[in-house]
């Protein structure tokens, strides 16, 4: 198939993307931002999305750029997941961004992108959680930052209102990471994904896959603080996740595997904690 008809803007602005978006909403039509496109325009050629408008923001001057501050990294809405697994100044987004579709896919999906579409099985939104990554939002009505727990609403909703777009996410850096995931198929979406992150002191643990949105096992996090092994932590994420099943992997499936990877997540950690100290 191929898309129903719509106008297209390439903005030069924000600011002019952001017009476009609400003049359109005021008129009762959608429109929709146009990035890397790879979760939009499948949606398109399908009719499942069908907007009146697609604002390219492909040209916006600043919104790729990468800003290395002190124990956090700032990273515009443009920047592709090819660039963030190639970049050195957060491991554990560079990490988790090689497990993201095929090298076609990441060299043009976005990480705002990949926010916005809020997925629950997708790399990227789990990490944010489980860094406590803050993104810039701009609007008609100015600029608020938002919280990733408080980004994620449901499966592919946000908080975003429509006529508002991501301009860059700020991400702290972990003093200690785990990664780990599982797909049936290489560059299939996670199966369930776990993240171990260590920042300021406090480590968070986050899953994906295993509900509406990416969860913090805080239960597992407790465990972990009051000085449990990792069996008992892995323990801890079977007994509080409640995912549902589907057609790819069956509820104790997905809660069983959610205890094994964070298991991995945890042990990359330590090792690569012991491995800083023996240096």
């Amino acid at each position: 198939m191929k898309p129903a008809p719509f106008e297209y803007l390439r903005a030069a602005s924000v600011d002019e993307a952001v017009a476009a978006l609400a003049a359109h909403l005021d008129a009762g039509e959608e429109a929709k931002i146009l990035a890397g496109g790879q979760s939009l325009v499948p949606l398109l050629a399908l009719r499942m999305a069908r907007p009146a408008l697609l604002v390219d923001v492909n040209r916006i001057p600043g919104l790729a750029e990468v800003t290395d501050d002190t124990g956090s990294v700032e990273f515009g809405a443009l920047v592709r997941h090819s660039a963030l697994a190639a970049q050195v100044e957060h491991p554990l987004l560079a990490e988790a961004s090689r497990w993201i579709g095929h090298p076609a896919i990441r060299s043009r999906g976005t990480l705002a992108g990949s926010l916005a579409h809020a997925d629950p099985s997708a790399e990227l939104p789990v990490v944010a959680v489980a860094c406590g990554a803050v993104a810039t939002v701009v609007g008609p009505a100015g600029t608020r930052r938002v919280p990733a727990g408080e980004l994620f609403v449901g499966p592919l909703m946000s908080a975003l209102d429509e006529d508002e777009m991501i301009t860059s996410v700020r991400f702290p850096v972990p003093s200690r990471w785990g990664f780990a995931e599982f797909a049936r198929r290489h560059g299939d979406f996670a199966l369930v994904s776990a993240v171990v992150a260590e920042v300021d002191g406090t480590v968070a643990i986050a899953l994906g896959g295993v509900g509406p949105v990416p969860v913090r096992a805080v239960g597992a996090e407790r465990a972990l603080a009051g000085g449990g092994s990792v069996a008992e932590v892995a323990s801890a994420v079977r007994d509080e996740l409640s995912p549902t099943g589907d057609l790819h992997a069956s509820a104790e499936y997905r809660r069983a595997l959610a205890g094994e990877l964070v298991g991995r997540a945890l042990h990359q950690a330590r090792s690569r904690a012991e491995a800083a100290h023996a240096r």
